[in-house]
């Protein structure tokens, strides 16, 4: 069983490596890439890879988003600017909102089923937009959407391995992210991690190491000098994502990510997360069991330290004022 994945924005600085990182996924039967520009040669380029997946261009001419939805199972979406020096997630707000409500509604009209990823940050109000727009297209599926926050889960483990000592530890680390995908709604649960921090770790090392995740990607903005976001640590996070989808979709049992979810995609879970964390809220990343139709279950946050419900608490009234921007985006009305 394989499927026809589907990048949105995959000729940009996180498209194209994502769009390799899927082009070698074996459950990946066919790839096709969308841009505004330079999709055609990316194709060429990733076609040659001796690995199974079909890979097509399109760009905007003669209905190119619609070819390139076309049957397709799962849709990533990348596509927008990146960050920069000085540039907060409310400026891109500005400009990734509309790129985002234009790609959600040809997603809503050709390929309302499929698995929707969303990358394009802010993330905390890209997918309200996505769910605005798919609910004025009569075809919401609370269980398909999906906010990418796989980033933040990533940048957690590689720096707890780092504290241990040893980076091979990295990728076997079970660490859960929760809240949402910037700044200070992003939490992370170190206390549940699978390999605890070192007995005696300080109050301000922990303080620190949580900022750390919180802020990674201005640690790499910085870095890069005006000269991009985090692209491909986001790429190598976006296909981990994607890869977990895929095999639920294909039916293996029991695989469990974080991700920012409309809370209705699982009644009862999302009941129980909202008592957790103390208020009516309609998104929020939390542990979830994928399945066959997307989202199987939310689970539970779990056992809380007082420090990570501060977090929390923290995290919330940002995130509600980014949801609201989102829904508000599409549906002013409703506020």
């Amino acid at each position: 069983m394989s499927f026809k994945a589907v990048v949105l924005g995959a000729a940009g600085g996180i498209g194209q490596p994502l769009s390799l990182l899927l082009k070698a996924n074996p459950l990946v039967k066919e790839l096709a890439l969308y841009d505004i520009v330079n999709t055609p040669g990316v194709a060429a380029d990733l076609s040659h890879i001796s690995t199974p997946a079909k890979v097509v261009g399109y760009l905007p001419p003669d209905d190119g988003l619609k070819k390139a939805l076309a049957g397709a199972d799962i849709v990533v979406i990348p596509a927008g600017v990146p960050r920069k020096p000085g540039v907060t997630y409310d400026d891109l707000f500005k400009i990734n909102a509309g790129i985002v409500r234009d790609l959600a509604t040809g997603i809503a009209t050709a390929a309302p089923k499929a698995a929707v990823l969303v990358i394009s940050n802010p993330v905390n109000s890209t997918v309200p937009i996505v769910v605005e727009v798919f609910k004025k297209h009569g075809v919401f599926d609370p269980k398909k959407i999906f906010g990418v926050t796989t980033l933040d889960v990533v940048r957690a483990q590689t720096f707890i391995a780092e504290v241990l000592g040893d980076l091979s530890l990295s990728s076997s680390i079970n660490v859960p992210v929760v809240g949402g995908h910037s700044g200070v709604t992003i939490v992370p649960l170190f206390s549940q991690s699978s390999h605890p921090l070192p007995s005696g770790y300080a109050t301000s090392d922990l303080e620190a190491l949580t900022k750390r995740v919180q802020f990674g990607g201005d640690e790499v903005v910085k870095a890069k000098d005006g000269a991009g976001s985090a692209t491909l640590s986001m790429a190598y996070a976006g296909a981990e994502f994607a890869e977990k989808v895929l095999r639920a979709l294909k039916g293996e049992k029991g695989i469990v990510a974080p991700t920012f979810v409309h809370l209705t995609s699982d009644k009862s879970g999302g009941e129980t997360v909202k008592k957790e964390i103390g208020k009516e809220i309609d998104y929020f990343s939390a542990p979830v069991e994928l399945g066959p139709q997307g989202v199987a279950k939310i689970l539970s946050l779990g056992k809380l330290t007082d420090s990570e419900k501060a977090l929390i608490d923290a995290a919330v009234p940002e995130l509600v004022i980014n949801i609201e921007k989102g829904v508000s985006f599409i549906a002013p009305s409703k506020l």
